[in-house]
Formats: C-alpha cells, structure tokens, sequence
C-alpha cells in the first residue's frame, strides 16, 4: 500500500539500528501499487517518502541570472535557399559543439499538434489509475508499450519524481489496441512528425560534420524510435528531489517536447542553464566531437510538468543488433583519435539500463 512507504517526516531509525528501514522493501511496496508518483499526491502525502530522497543534492544555481541562454535555430525554409541552408548548418555545427543541445522553431509539426500531444499524455495519467495499470510493466526488452515509474527504480541511487509512458513507434510500431485509447491516435498522428524532423534534423548534423547528408541515416541512426512521455505531479518538497537526475541520454538524437512548466536544465561550462520551454531539443554522439550533454529536471511544488522524449536510436530488437557502431572514420584523424571502442547497440542499450541514471554518462563505460 502508498501509506506503508516511509516518508522523509519519519523518524529514521535506520541509523539508530541498522535494520529496521530496508530500502528493496520499500521501493517494491511503491512498486506494487502500480500507481506511480501521481497515487502519492492522490493519496494526499505531505512528505516524500525516503526513497525519493537525493542525499547531499546541490541544486546550485541556474543560468537564467546569468544571460546565459540555449541556441534557437529557426528551420524555416531550411530546404528552399542555399544560402540559408548553409547559415542554418553553420548554426548547428556552433550549437552541436559548444553545447550539445539546441531548440528549433518553425520546424513543421503545427502547435495544434504539440498541444494535442502535451494534452493526450495528461489524460493518459490523470485517468483511472485501473485502467493506467493495464500497462504497468518493467519489461523493456519485450514490451513495445508500457508505463511505469522510474525506469531505473531498483539500481538507481535514489527515486526520481515521475511516471513515464514509453512506446517503441519505430522500425515496427505497436498495433493501435496496444497504445492507450485516450491518446493512440495522437501518438500515432506526432511520432510520424516528429521521424520526418529527425530526418532533416540528421541531414543537417551530417552536414556540420562535415560528411554527406545521408551519412547519418544510411548508418541506421534514425531506423529505431522509443517515444517517453513523462508526468512530473507537483512535489511537496521539491528541494530534496528531482525530476529526472543528471544524465546523459543513450540515443543519437533526442527530440524534446515540453510544456509551459520549465524545469529542465542542461549543464554548461560546469553551470546549469535554464532551457526556456520550446518545443524541441536534441543530443547527438560523435567521438566527442560533438557534445553529448548532462541534463536534468528539477522537481517543483507546481505541476503537472509533461514533457514528451523521442529518442532515435538503432534498434537491438532487430537483425542489425550486432552491428558494430563506433567513431565515424570520416571524422578521425591523428588529431582526433579514436576515443571509444567500437559496440553493438544491444551492448550499449543494456550497460545504459544497468546504471540507470547514477550522473554518469554510459559512453564512459566505451572509452579507451
């Protein structure tokens, strides 16, 4: 039951004797309620409960008191002036180098699209917590859609303060009855969208690197996409949690959508900066010479945050499972050498879900 989980407001006997708090016991019980962070602030907790609680968290400051700002690209008319295209490619090779993170505007999905999307992942985890359970699952190797909380909840060093709904759309999408019916059809209606801006999104990175537009996508970079929709509910004490921990995303590129809430923050310069909602961010992995950045999200006392993550990765479902990805030898020189090994995405995918969100980045685990 949510009432059995130990709140931080609870004396912690934990220290006194050793044995009387167990950490396993309580994320199972939390676990087993199949109601996520949403059925404790339903169940009405005024205190978190221990597992959620971030020892020695150092928010710091963010970049908004600084001028410190996230490059905006506008994608409009990428395809029509040559001259343009070639401004726009320069501003994603500055934007890909120096931080490793930009948003796009004018990038073709309509905003009618983007709020239907924001609002169908609301009605999904603001309805019946009986009818959400039908797709509580943890089985991520198997299971094209499921919903859950915490990814990460057993091997992550603390609980992060969201539930997520995710959903493998590509290369093989889900038949329509395996996506929830409140917000099939818009998922169906914005992934397409979203794959066709990865597409030209991917041309352009491509470009900035210096290498054939088709480079990146003859590479299978945008052949698979894990589509995450996360609810982030109002937290009762948002200074000893977070949304989501520092990490580093496990895609080539990940498309961002966002509500009015705010909260993410990527790190730049050893700072952690304020990235205005708007709609669309992406991460690409490239022998470092492009960045894959820290981010995270902060929890806050007001909400719900919805925020939307389309990950575009090689699938290891698949039969390219045991093809090997490493440095582009395009881009490798003697004054730039190979800095990681070469792996399968099967291999990487897996090492990523074993550490799960610990702050440290899972291509570490490739260096040489």
């Amino acid at each position: 039951m949510v009432t059995s989980l130990k709140s931080s407001g609870d004396s912690d006997t934990h220290a006194q004797t050793g044995s009387s708090y167990n950490r396993k016991d309580e994320l199972k019980a939390f676990d087993d309620t199949k109601a996520g962070v949403k059925g404790l602030v339903d169940a009405g907790l005024t205190k978190i409960p221990k597992i959620f609680i971030h020892d020695n968290l150092k928010l710091g400051t963010s970049g908004s008191e600084s001028n410190v700002t996230i490059p905006v690209i506008d994608l409009a008319g990428v395809r029509k002036e040559a001259n343009l295209h070639s401004e726009i490619v320069n501003q994603v090779k500055n934007a890909c180098q120096k931080w490793g993170f930009f948003q796009v505007i004018n990038h073709g999905i309509p905003v009618s699209m983007l709020d239907k999307m924001i609002d169908g992942i609301r009605r999904f985890h603001e309805q019946d917590t009986e009818e959400k359970k039908k797709f509580y699952n943890r089985d991520y190797q198997s299971s094209k859609v499921l919903y859950n909380s915490n990814f990460d909840l057993y091997v992550a060093p603390a609980a992060n303060w969201r539930d997520s709904l995710s959903c493998v759309m590509a290369p093989n999408p889900p038949d329509p009855e395996e996506l929830p019916e409140v917000c099939r059809d818009i998922i169906f209606d914005y992934t397409r969208m979203a794959k066709e801006l990865a597409l030209t999104l991917f041309e352009l990175i491509a470009e900035a690197l210096g290498l054939s537009p088709n480079h990146l996508k003859d590479m299978s970079c945008a052949e698979g996409l894990f589509c995450v929709c996360h609810y982030y509910p109002a937290c009762p004490e948002p200074e000893s949690t977070m949304g989501t921990s520092s990490h580093a995303d496990s895609s080539f590129l990940t498309l961002l959508l966002q509500d009015h809430i705010g909260g993410l923050q990527l790190l730049h310069e050893n700072q952690w900066v304020d990235v205005t909602p708007i709609p669309g961010g992406l991460v690409l992995i490239s022998n470092d010479k492009f960045k894959s950045v820290n981010h995270r999200v902060l929890a806050k006392n007001v909400g719900p945050r919805i925020s939307v993550a389309c990950f575009f990765r090689p699938q290891f479902q698949t039969e390219n499972s045991s093809r090997l990805y490493g440095p582009i030898n395009e881009l490798l020189s003697e004054e730039n050498p190979v800095i990681y090994r070469e792996t399968t995405t099967k291999e990487f995918m897996t090492h990523s879900f074993s550490i799960g969100l610990d702050g440290t980045s899972a291509l570490d685990y490739f260096k040489l």
